[in-house]
């Protein structure tokens, strides 16, 4: 029987665990830093006390929420490996005591209904092996008046920009993945997924049909990337 996707996703994650990082801001020249930066400035504009960081992979999102000093950020990641990573960062920024990380996993989130003031997910919701699920869970453990955040990449607008965006996603990132990595499946695997991914209102859409409201969407750097928003 073939591997299923939350499987494929969890190995393949594993593996790239220890140049998980470097990749992240080599690829996108540190610009995925900006974008984290402006959804945190979008979550503190609610200054929730308890946030919910979903497939938070080596923690840079819930670090970087850090800094508008909630009571508590738990992340969580299907990934061990990655949260291995996740943790020693977090201790040494002396961060342990506000920050949590759990193997979970972000279609079966292991904490009661509305427990969570804000739920956030970067880079993540396009690996989930059932989307509508993955979005079910998050809105349940939210409370009411609670808010998602979801920073996720997407197809750029611009026609200008649009070639250059797909030689480099389908050509060079691969090949720089490959070669600092030393796996070949995994960034022939992010291009693929992006592609795959119902972005802009298609996500609005799946986002609404969970039952959040208030939705709205904002496009960074050409359309790359987008933060979603919806209220419980």
């Amino acid at each position: 029987m073939a591997e299923g996707k939350k499987e494929q996703v969890r190995s393949m994650f594993n593996k790239i665990a220890w140049r998980y990082d470097l990749l992240n801001h080599l690829l996108s020249l540190n610009i995925d830093k900006i974008w984290r930066r402006k959804l945190v400035k979008l979550l503190s504009q609610k200054n929730p006390d308890s946030i919910l960081d979903i497939a938070t992979g080596t923690g840079d999102l819930a670090i970087a929420a850090s800094r508008i000093k909630p009571k508590e950020i738990i992340g969580i990641d299907i990934a061990d490996e990655m949260l291995v990573f996740g943790r020693k960062k977090i201790a040494e920024k002396g961060l342990d005591k506000m920050i949590t990380l759990q193997t979970a996993d972000s279609e079966n989130i292991p904490y009661p209904s509305e427990r969570f003031d804000a739920a956030m997910v970067a880079f993540g919701v396009r690996n989930f092996e059932n989307l509508d699920l993955g979005l079910s869970e998050m809105y349940r453990i939210l409370k009411k008046n609670g808010t998602i955040y979801v920073l996720e990449f997407s197809i750029p607008t611009n026609k200008m920009f649009r070639p250059f965006y797909f030689f480099y996603f389908k050509n060079i990132l691969p090949l720089i993945g490959k070669m600092v990595s030393k796996d070949t499946a995994a960034y022939t695997y992010l291009p693929d997924s992006v592609s795959a991914f119902p972005s802009g209102k298609s996500f609005i859409e799946r986002l609404e049909k969970a039952g959040f409201t208030n939705c709205t969407l904002l496009t960074l750097t050409f359309g790359i990337a987008t933060i979603y928003t919806g209220d419980k």
